[in-house]
């Protein structure tokens, strides 16, 4: 591997960093890719991927976020296996080439029934992927994959060695629109048959996007991935539904249930991203401090996707997982 093109946790620098992309990490890991469709809950087809490293230390399940898919996590996948993890990751139902429901009204947009069925498409994950891959096992998740997550390790202890929660959706951020009156709007729009429409403020794929409105920090990395996106209609998500919108608020209530935060047993590091449009930092926080053991660490500098920041945020942030995942950086056991 090129240090002129990588630094030693096998991350890209953003010199050249398509041409990296495309002409030597995405040859590397679809070498070690073994790519299979199963079926998720209600036999929903899930497309999931496993990469297999060398003399493997371990295997870290990715859990991606709202609208997103697991090839978006590509230069993550390129430093686990360099660094000597084997991954799992797959596309959550209604994203990427897994399942969507039918009646939508157009491709881009993204709709789920009930946010349990992500959770119960992790627990299928888990069960038939990762039963034959290294342990010991960890979990990486992002934004929504966060909420997913979490309410995995609410219900499932002793599956996963240490979880890092990426600026994770504990509670959506609804730019200003109160909580209840959110609610209230999903719950009419579901009452008058229109669950599985666009909601109001989005609206439909178009092609090129912001990126200074978007969620990445790191201009290379957003060009990269902007351009998969546009050449992949699958990966083209870029909205809620009434129903969606309903059900994200529906998971923060079950993740901040009563006692529910108190049975997570893993290890979890939550990092929240500095200047994050997109979820509540606020419920972060109240959700670390019920953890047995957690901690809450700021990335300064951050947007809300912090693996899509420039090298100077990402290197020492993605470092400090993987030296979290080794056991060599522990959590303390506060609550920050």
């Amino acid at each position: 591997m090129s240090n002129s093109l990588f630094n030693p946790d096998g991350l890209v620098f953003s010199a050249d960093y398509a041409r990296t992309m495309n002409g030597t990490v995405l040859p590397a890991i679809n070498a070690r890719r073994r790519d299979e469709t199963i079926p998720g809950d209600g036999g929903a087809p899930l497309f999931t991927s496993r990469f297999d490293a060398e003399n493997a230390q371990g295997t870290v399940v990715i859990v991606h976020g709202f609208t997103e898919n697991a090839d978006k996590f590509a230069e993550l996948i390129h430093s686990l296996l360099t660094v000597g993890y084997s991954v799992v990751a797959y596309d959550q139902r209604g994203h990427g080439r897994s399942w969507r429901a039918p009646g939508l009204a157009e491709g881009s947009v993204t709709h789920v029934d009930d946010f349990d069925e992500y959770v119960r498409d992790l627990e299928i994950v888990v069960d038939r992927l990762l039963s034959g891959m290294p342990k010991p096992w960890f979990l990486f998740a992002h934004s929504m994959g966060g909420a997913v997550s979490s309410l995995f390790l609410e219900r499932h202890g002793g599956v996963f060695q240490r979880a890092a929660l990426c600026a994770p959706m504990i509670e959506p951020n609804l730019s200003g629109l109160p909580v209840g009156a959110a609610r209230l709007m999903c719950d009419f729009a579901k009452r008058m048959g229109k669950g599985k429409k666009r909601i109001f403020a989005s609206r439909p794929y178009s092609g090129p996007e912001d990126f200074d409105t978007s969620a990445a920090s790191g201009r290379e990395r957003f060009d990269w991935y902007d351009a998969l996106k546009a050449a992949m209609p699958a990966f083209q998500n870029n909205g809620p539904t009434y129903g969606w919108t309903a059900q994200a608020l529906r998971a923060n209530r079950m993740l901040l249930a009563d006692g529910a935060v108190e049975k997570i047993d893993t290890p979890v590091r939550v990092f929240t991203a500095e200047n994050d449009g997109s979820v509540m930092p606020g419920a972060q926080k109240a959700f670390v401090a019920r953890l047995k053991n957690g901690q809450r660490i700021l990335v300064k500098g951050a947007r809300h996707e912090i693996y899509r920041s420039p090298d100077d945020v990402l290197f020492p942030w993605w470092h400090g997982i993987l030296e979290y995942f080794r056991g060599n950086v522990d959590n303390d056991g506060s609550n920050g």
